[in-house]
């Protein structure tokens, strides 16, 4: 299959238009349907990469250190995220437990994996094994990783839990409030960069 860089399809028409250069903050739309075509990426090629890196380092911290403890009648109780959903398992909740562990747990690494794999070698330049792949697999992950939506439950429960017990936070809620700062950036890095990136004059060149 012939490659054509200079040629981008709009994505609501299917009209095929020829890539011009945007300088910094221009977008391009359609003429036909007025779709966004491109825009500049700016310097996200370049950003993405070390929030990721910050990202999983988060990631571990969210998941090794307790999220809160709970102090009633002098005695306390602490969990991790995966206690809690071990917790959850063993109360005969396992559907809850398992989707708690696939959109809090499982689906946001796998998500940060993949853009560490991707971005690594796009950076020196060289197009990983599987790109293509892996870039629609990431696409397909985006709807599935709910960290945000599990912060929000942990704080409201906390709330609710203030006027019966003394709850402290803990390492975790801190580190799962900054991972869902840099996952909410990671995540409006426009896919279509990857391709620049991994197919652009600079890749072709070197092959």
């Amino acid at each position: 299959m012939k490659e054509v860089p200079e040629a981008i399809v709009c994505q609501g028409c299917d009209a095929v238009w020829r890539r011009t250069p945007l300088r910094p903050r221009e977008v391009s739309h359609c003429a036909r349907c007025g779709t966004e075509l491109d825009r500049h990426p700016g310097d996200q090629s370049t950003r993405v990469l070390p929030l990721t890196v910050a990202s999983l380092i988060l990631f571990a911290i969210a998941n090794l250190f307790p999220i809160v403890e709970i102090e009633l009648q002098g005695l306390s109780s602490q969990t991790t995220l995966l206690g809690a959903v071990m917790a959850l398992g063993s109360e005969g909740m396992s559907l809850v437990a398992l989707l708690v562990l696939a959109t809090t747990i499982l689906f946001p690494l796998l998500q940060l994996c993949i853009l560490f794999y991707l971005l690594v070698p796009l950076a020196r330049e060289r197009r990983p094994a599987g790109f293509g792949l892996l870039v629609k697999g990431l696409q397909a992950l985006r709807p599935w990783g709910m960290i945000e939506v599990f912060l929000l439950g942990v704080l409201v429960a906390i709330v609710k839990l203030g006027s019966m017990a003394k709850v402290l936070p803990g390492p975790a809620l801190w580190a799962f409030m900054g991972l869902t700062v840099l996952l909410t950036a990671i995540l409006s890095f426009d896919p279509r960069t990857f391709w620049e990136m991994a197919f652009g004059p600079k890749t072709e060149r070197r092959e």
